[in-house]
């Protein structure tokens, strides 16, 4: 087990699917520097797939909860990289996003699994729609970052890329800092073989 940061009495928490190198790769090549003073691209090594934020929670609640989500049982499965957009839908972009198709049954099968051992362990579960993605770039409040994002979005808008096997999923916790969050795995967990 790897403890929460500087002691403190909380932790900054999500549930993520971890990428090969390949698909990160694949995504990076999706990234463009030339557009970085309007679109701030995520590092490679921080991309991600979310299953859920469970956001600050109690230290004490952390390995609790980690026995319970290593009790999650789903068949390993395929998730290909196809399709980019943009949150929000219908108004100027803040995030651009590269999208898994349609996922996978057993993606919403895992999510829902852990929704319900989330719930279990008392912490508060995030209602949203779930809208698997990884998060590629976050876009300028401005003309300029409205005019790039639209731009990277017209250029790819039929992007199909590779495909991924998921054989687990990870507990992380996330560090905020002036350049933005950092990563780290704190638990990660077979899924059924």
């Amino acid at each position: 087990m790897n403890e929460p940061a500087n002691g403190a009495d909380t932790a900054r928490l999500f549930l993520a699917l971890p990428l090969p190198e390949s698909i990160r790769a694949a995504a990076a090549a999706l990234m463009e520097p030339a557009a970085a003073r309007d679109l701030r691209w995520t590092p490679p090594a921080q991309l991600h797939v979310t299953l859920r934020f469970l956001g600050d929670t109690p230290v004490a609640k952390i390995e609790p909860l980690a026995e319970r989500l290593a009790e999650v049982r789903v068949e390993p499965f395929i998730l290909p990289l196809e399709g980019v957009g943009a949150f929000p839908p219908k108004a100027p972009p803040r995030i651009l996003w590269l999208g898994l198709g349609t996922g996978h049954p057993r993606l919403h099968q895992l999510r829902q699994r852990i929704d319900d051992l989330v719930i279990a362990a008392g912490l508060e579960a995030d209602l949203r729609m779930f809208h698997p993605h990884l998060t590629l770039a976050r876009c300028a409040a401005t003309p300029a970052g409205a005019s790039a994002a639209a731009q990277w979005l017209k250029a790819r808008r039929d992007y199909a890329g590779p495909a991924f096997r998921v054989d687990a999923f990870e507990l992380c916790a996330s560090e905020l800092h002036p350049t933005g969050a950092v990563h780290r795995t704190l638990w990660r967990f077979a899924l059924a073989k």
